[in-house]
């Protein structure tokens, strides 16, 4: 198959491109050339930007079995980026996301769940109160010039190599480190993730057959909790960490933010983590055992520079001050 990729070259993208050449597929990409532009030097790249209809202009003329989009955030680029293809692609694929759905999210939701709405529908400025609301305003956008044509592919937490939240990435170097950990809520709290070769994997496989429609991207396929997840991580490391379980109150009363603790979402609306998958894996999602996923990641952390700037995650000393105070709560 013939496949335009939008962005391609750092983390999602690069892992779905990966995955289609090996399976002999022609990829073309399009993207700004800003990130590892000499990332695939035999791969066609056109050099533009979405949000400039001259650039896109660039693609008329041209026809590929199914394009997907892995950097749309903004309802205008997608209509841009749909009416520009809108008869030169069969199948239009949307990367969006889990954060479609309305707070609280319950435990369970499937696809058809309430989605968010944006108080200001024109914003075009993308924070964390708009990210979602704007995402269901891009799937909106793509089915609209493209009915019938468009699969929208809904993401939890990405992780894995490339990733630069560095979010999955602190729990598994924390951990491997050894010592007393500091761990957010209860053992029994649900957890969703998706590894970025699986979500390719995945989205390669609705693309191959032509699959329309909505499907919530996040493993693993069958239900895990926090505490599984923390034991896997200490296994899979050979790690000789300690848990210490602290609760939702206690540090939302000491100002801890999810980037300081990343997956942590209190209750009551934790159930954004634990939507349901079962829609995908009929479609034939798979995942990696927690085990691969926490060693894959490892293997690539420890690939980076030893100065690496860490974007997620508590540091040694907050972590050791808050875990003082909560002994001595």
């Amino acid at each position: 198959m013939n496949i335009l990729v939008i962005g391609g070259t750092r983390f999602i993208g690069r892992h779905f491109v990966d995955l289609a050449r090996a399976r002999g597929h022609a990829i073309t990409l399009f993207n700004r050339g800003k990130t590892n532009a000499d990332l695939y030097p035999d791969v066609e790249t056109i050099q533009g930007d979405r949000d400039k209809q001259g650039d896109l202009d660039q693609l008329r003329g041209r026809t590929w079995d199914a394009v997907l989009d892995t950097c749309g955030y903004i309802p205008r680029h997608v209509t841009m980026l749909a009416e520009t293809l809108r008869d030169a692609v069969n199948q239009f694929a949307f990367i969006s996301t889990i954060s479609v759905y309305a707070d609280p999210v319950q435990e369970g939701a499937d696809e058809d769940a309430p989605l968010k709405t944006l108080d200001d529908a024109t914003t075009e400025e993308v924070t964390g109160e708009t990210y979602g609301g704007l995402k269901v305003l891009c799937e909106r956008a793509a089915d609209v010039i493209m009915p019938g044509r468009v699969v929208h592919i809904r993401p939890g937490l990405v992780v894995g190599s490339y990733d630069p939240t560095d979010r999955f990435t602190y729990w598994v170097d924390r951990i491997a480190k050894g010592g007393d950990v500091l761990v957010p809520g209860v053992a029994s709290r649900r957890v969703q993730f998706i590894h970025a070769a699986d979500l390719g994997a995945f989205m390669l496989r609705l693309i191959e057959d032509r699959v329309m429609g909505v499907y919530n991207a996040v493993n693993p396929t069958t239900p895990i909790h926090w505490g599984e997840w923390m034991e896997s991580t200490k296994r899979a490391t050979g790690s000789d960490a300690q848990f210490t379980w602290v609760s939702d109150e206690f540090l939302q009363t000491h100002n801890v933010t999810g980037a300081e603790l990343p997956f942590w979402v209190p209750a009551p609306h934790d159930g954004v983590l634990g939507v349901s998958n079962q829609r995908a894996i009929e479609r034939g999602l798979t995942s990696l055992s927690i085990d691969q996923v926490v060693a894959e990641t490892l293997a690539w952390s420890r690939s980076r520079p030893a100065d690496h700037v860490w974007k997620a995650g508590l540091s040694a000393q907050r972590e050791a001050e808050l875990l003082a105070k909560w002994r001595a709560n």
